[in-house]
């Protein structure tokens, strides 16, 4: 008989999340990192158009406050950062809506950590160490790091950096993607992300991590320009298997910058038709006072217990999915 109340994944992958997150914990606490909590629910959000946030009433007397479920602890966490912390992680539920399928459930777990005085390169050398950590024991080919530009070209031929749409067109005809044309018109990020995520992706990471690096500047809007090249960013993307896992980023700390690309992606969301958000002052305000140069990852843990389990679906590795909670 069907029993609706049990949960969808065994029990042994429910204990293989605990010991997960034990070794993670381990991992941080060995390099004097600390944990910590920050809110789920707040007065703001991200401004990012291509995400959905959740929304909630705070029926406080006299006034009734909409408050938002959070996408990612970012925001709060360079808050920290900025009153001197020092190097943080935290793991913790993030909410994203209308987002549900094999790779995503609307709530979902998320390790984020920044590392104060890192570089990117720094970083991803201990992304490296921490998956390695975690996967030991299950044959993990040696890691592999690549730039956006390089990779974009291996696998499409096209240059990521100088946006040409005839040439785009052309190869969207030419490899089965011809509904790009419509939906990304004249739009260099959609363009990026839709022959990314169909034609480069699927092909990262064989048995491995692949640190992809060095986003162009048009899709990366919290992560500093790189100081050699103004066209791409310091921004860092964890791929396995075809699988996306976090992303990462030498963090921007102008305060002016950071409110500036806030504008630009709160104008795209009024000229889409977009539920019109406030950007987050708070964090504005940290910026301004002093956020420590440092870089930061973000790791959808859901998704690493899929690779670590070879589970097919993110609903194998969750207690209770949307459909069940």
């Amino acid at each position: 008989m069907f029993q609706d109340w049990r949960p969808t994944c065994s029990l042994d992958l429910l204990r293989l999340r605990a010991q997960t997150l034990s070794r993670i914990r381990q991992f941080f606490s060995e390099r004097s990192v600390m944990e910590v909590e920050t809110p789920l629910l707040s007065h703001s959000c991200g401004t990012d158009p291509q995400l959905a946030f959740f929304t909630s009433e705070y029926c406080f007397s006299p006034e009734r406050q909409t408050l938002f479920l959070q996408t990612s602890p970012e925001f709060a966490m360079k808050r920290l950062l900025a009153a001197g912390t020092g190097s943080i992680y935290q793991i913790g539920k993030a909410f994203r809506n209308g987002e549900s399928g094999r790779f995503h459930n609307p709530e979902f777990t998320l390790l984020e950590w920044y590392r104060v005085g890192f570089t990117l390169p720094q970083l991803m050398d201990e992304i490296t160490d921490l998956i390695e950590a975690l996967f030991v024991g299950k044959g993990l080919q040696e890691t592999q790091r690549i730039s956006y530009q390089d990779v974009f070209f291996l696998y499409t031929g096209l240059n990521s950096l100088e946006f040409s749409y005839q040439s785009y067109c052309a190869y969207a005809i030419e490899s089965g993607l011809s509904e790009a044309i419509s939906l990304c018109e004249h739009d260099h990020a959609l363009w990026l992300d839709m022959l990314f995520s169909h034609k480069v992706q699927l092909n990262l990471g064989d048995n491995s991590l692949c640190l992809v690096y060095g986003y162009p500047a048009c899709q990366s809007s919290l992560a500093r320009i790189n100081e050699h090249c103004d066209q791409i960013t310091d921004r860092v993307e964890l791929f396995m298997n075809g699988v996306e896992l976090g992303n990462g980023y030498y963090e921007l700390t102008d305060a002016k910058e950071q409110s500036m690309r806030f504008d630009t992606e709160l104008a795209i969301r009024q000229e889409n038709n977009l539920p019109i958000m406030v950007k987050d002052q708070r964090l504005i305000d940290a910026l301004a006072a002093g956020l420590p140069e440092c870089s930061g990852i973000a790791i959808g843990l859901d998704r690493l217990l899929m690779l670590l389990s070879g589970s097919k679906s993110i609903e194998d590795v969750l207690a209770f999915p949307i459909y069940r909670a």
